[in-house]
């Protein structure tokens, strides 16, 4: 017969269930404390998701992370909330632009420059913030964070400034300080009277610093110049390499962002337009880049409208320098380290920067833009004469014996090109130039010597700022876009087609060939009707004086007959 259990044993066992219900519940339904560094940065992963999450966080509305609830949670007595009570707008003057930050989110609303205009009417001093795009995709200095509803509650809490100041005078130094006790969010930005600032940014959460970038989104620069895509860039300085990434390249499928990221160290980084740049330089931290692209639907149409961003970051407080202005080659040679890099002379650079130096220096006596291109294009053709004239010699020697040459051609054509014989064909060539004293390649050596100065005198034009608004005469009022009459394209031309007309060629030349060089003029036109005036201007000129040069050499200098020819060989 079974023993009944006793008083005693019953309690035991029912304290021991008691203890494993306990146990079980703790195990499964507690929530877990929270570990002091989670949301410390740790490795390059977390910038990665910094990335994501930033462009992610234009598209819809963040969910809730552990982090994010931790900070709603009672406030740590350590750290005090920091919040301003209404929002203001600070500025930031100096001679060459002014700065308007909002406290909500600790943002960039303006940052125009007093010495360039925007195309409106009347015209105002450039804005390089997109104002219709960035209500919609953010505003220039806006944070990056890993955690997506940490970052919204950064972009847009009230910050308590300091110096309590609407307005302020470079040099001057204003910080944005916020922190709901959990969350704390510090900018100090130092302005200098010149296109030159600094930039410290840091972010903790519960005393742990959070990795933090800075971006510039929305948009950035010349309006006009950005709807011609392919002149905006996001760009960044690595190992020595200057690394462009153009507006198509950045990868958009519908309307979704993709962000990418390139990892540090790097030189500097930032975003660009043709004639204007935002540049980050590292003050002491490494920087990463995120660029991403955004769209947005512009006021007044139906078609999404594509916008950049671009972000610097660092594993823990950002410091940074920063060039937000012209890029005049003359002012980035002096950031250290120095950007003239962002004017992209390409391997013309040795040539075309000291054209760009004398083209400045003649402008300062002329005092004209488009004159000074007329005057320049002049000396450069005129210095270029003793080519032009040996290219001229050489041409009409190889007429003289180009019906000779033919004959010997004649003779071998029957030949194909791997049969021995044709090494024949060119040993009697060779031996009527050397007895005629022709050097087959004189006649088109000396054009290869003009073409790196052509090429410079192009590359250097297309990036100079100095062009941006500059007037020549009449209809011409920005040499840096493109004629609107499309005059002076038609003149440029016109002078091609006489140039490819007087200018004799080596030898005889086929028909049909004949009318393709003729019609080469026209085909060069429909490119260069989208070129900027200033361009144009300076091949009309160059053609003119070529033609001028061309009909002065053919007049004095007429074809020589075969007979004198020989002659003056003997002598």
């Amino acid at each position: 017969m079974k023993e009944e259990m006793t008083d005693q044993t019953r309690m035991i066992i029912f304290v021991a269930l008691l203890i494993a219900v306990l146990m079980i519940w703790s195990h499964f339904f507690s929530p877990p404390p929270p570990k002091p560094g989670e949301n410390a940065p740790a490795t390059s992963s977390s910038t990665q998701t910094a990335g994501t999450n930033a462009a992610s966080s234009t598209e819809s509305s963040p969910q809730t992370s552990p982090s994010a609830a931790k900070s709603t949670a009672g406030h740590p007595a350590n750290i005090a909330v920091v919040a301003a009570s209404a929002e203001k707008i600070v500025a930031i003057d100096s001679p060459l632009y002014r700065v308007e930050f909002s406290n909500r989110g600790a943002v960039v609303r303006s940052w125009r420059l007093k010495e360039y205009l925007d195309e409106e009417k009347p015209p105002r001093p450039l804005d390089l913030v997109n104002s219709q795009a960035a209500p919609q995709l953010g505003w220039p200095f806006s944070l990056v964070l890993s955690d997506q509803q940490l970052e919204a509650q950064a972009n847009s809490a009230l910050y308590d400034v300091t110096p309590d100041s609407s307005d302020l005078k470079a040099p001057a130094e204003v910080t944005f300080h916020w922190s709901n006790g959990h969350l704390d969010i510090t900018k100090k930005l130092s302005f200098t009277p010149s296109y030159q600032m600094t930039a410290d940014v840091s972010a903790t959460l519960d005393g742990q610093p959070l990795p933090v970038a800075v971006a510039w989104r929305g948009g950035f620069g010349d309006k006009a110049v950005y709807r011609a895509a392919q002149l905006v860039n996001v760009f960044y300085k690595a190992d020595d390499k200057l690394n462009l990434l153009a507006y198509k390249k950045l990868g958009v499928s519908g309307n979704q962002s993709q962000p990418l990221q390139q990892g540090g160290p790097m030189e500097f980084a930032g975003i660009e337009d043709q004639f204007f740049t935002a540049t980050f330089i590292p003050n002491g931290t490494d920087l990463s880049l995120w660029h991403w692209m955004q769209n947005y639907t512009a006021s007044g149409g139906n078609e999404p409208t594509a916008e950049m961003a671009a972000g610097v970051a660092t594993a823990g407080p950002l410091r940074a320098r920063l060039y937000v202005g012209p890029k005049d080659l003359a002012l980035l040679t002096k950031v250290h380290p120095s950007l003239e890099e962002l004017i992209n002379f390409g391997w013309t650079g040795i040539i075309a920067k000291p054209m760009l130096f004398a083209l400045q220096w003649l402008n300062k006596y002329i005092g004209n833009y488009g004159w000074s291109i007329v005057v320049f294009t002049l000396l450069i053709t005129m210095a270029l004469l003793p080519i032009r004239i040996w290219t001229f010699h050489s041409t009409r020697k190889m007429q003289l014996v180009a019906p000779e040459v033919k004959a010997i051609q004649d003779r071998y054509k029957k030949y194909s090109m791997s049969d021995p014989r044709k090494r024949k064909m060119n040993e009697e060539v060779m031996a009527v130039y050397q007895r005629e004293g022709v050097n087959p390649a004189g006649s088109c050596l000396p054009m290869l010597v003009q073409i790196p100065f052509l090429w410079a005198f192009y590359r250097m034009l297309a990036g100079a700022i100095e062009l941006r608004h500059a007037p020549w005469i009449w209809w011409i009022h920005d040499l840096s876009a493109k004629d609107p009459y499309y005059i002076v394209p038609i003149l440029m031309v016109i002078t091609t087609y006489l140039m490819t007309k007087m200018t004799p060629t080596p030898a005889a030349v086929d028909p049909s060939q004949q009318k393709m060089m003729l019609l080469m003029p026209l085909f060069m036109g429909f490119i260069f009707f989208n070129l900027s005036s200033g361009l144009n201007l300076y091949y009309f000129t160059s053609n003119l004086v070529g033609v001028v040069q061309q009909w002065y050499l053919n007049r004095t200098q007429p074809l020589p007959s075969r007979s004198k020819f020989k002659k003056k060989n003997k002598e």
